[in-house]
């Protein structure tokens, strides 16, 4: 059975940057991913369809970047239940993992990334 595991931190960088809709997705993050935070970039394995954080070189699925994290989490030791945003703004500086390929992959899609207003 996986475990909801929450371990919400302080996060004082803003991590929304505007008021385009936010949608929530409920994810499974993979057991082995250690301890994301807030603002995690997310990447979907292929294979199992569970979430981990975004990886541009790996080559199982989570090379392209789907999803940002909504909460802190530690999945250092079992597959947890968590939330994510599949639509929003975003502030690039808040955002864990963001590079000039993630920004790519979220073009075309409701994650919209960028400045605080």
């Amino acid at each position: 059975m996986e475990e909801l595991v929450n371990t919400q931190t302080s996060n004082s960088v803003q991590l929304l940057a505007g008021e385009f809709p936010r949608v929530f997705q409920p994810v499974t993050i993979v057991s082995g991913a250690g301890v994301l935070g807030k603002g995690t970039v997310l990447g979907k394995i292929t294979a199992s369809g569970k979430y981990t954080t975004y990886n541009n070189g790996a080559v199982d699925g989570s090379e392209t970047a789907k999803l940002i994290l909504a909460g802190d989490v530690d999945a250092t030791n079992a597959d947890v239940e968590a939330v994510a945003y599949a639509s929003g703004h975003f502030n690039e500086a808040a955002l864990t993992g963001l590079d000039a390929a993630a920004k790519v992959d979220f073009e075309g899609t409701p994650i919209f990334v960028g400045s605080v207003f």
